[in-house]
């Protein structure tokens, strides 16, 4: 296991414990759980991910090189931890909206807006 791995691993428990216990609103208005089950295995997988939310609608942004995502093509249930509250929804991939991207990009790093 790489030094990398070992580190996300670490990070993404820490995190995972946060988000569930009474301190969530230290990080619960910018990261929610997500869970979805797996296309090929049926395994529940809950992973950290940047989110924003515009009314009902959550925009979760990951990294391409990561392959959860993987289990939402097509459209997927999923549950989302967001700020102390799971919400139950279907999630899609909408990797080839440029715009969203960006405007999900955006709202997470404002800085980056000028």
């Amino acid at each position: 296991m790489k030094v990398i791995d070992i580190t996300t691993t670490l990070a993404n428990g820490t995190t995972r414990v946060l988000l569930r216990s009474p301190l969530h609103g230290l990080v619960s208005n910018r990261v929610t759980l997500i869970t979805v089950c797996g296309r090929k295995t049926g395994r529940l997988y809950t992973t950290p991910v940047d989110y924003v939310r515009d009314g009902d609608t959550i925009t979760v942004v990951s990294r391409s090189h990561r392959t959860w995502w993987r289990n939402l093509r097509g459209g997927a249930r999923v549950t989302v931890r967001v700020e102390g509250k799971d919400l139950k929804g279907v999630a899609e991939v909408v990797a080839d909206d440029r715009e969203a991207v960006a405007k999900a990009l955006l709202a997470l790093h404002p800085r980056y807006s000028a």
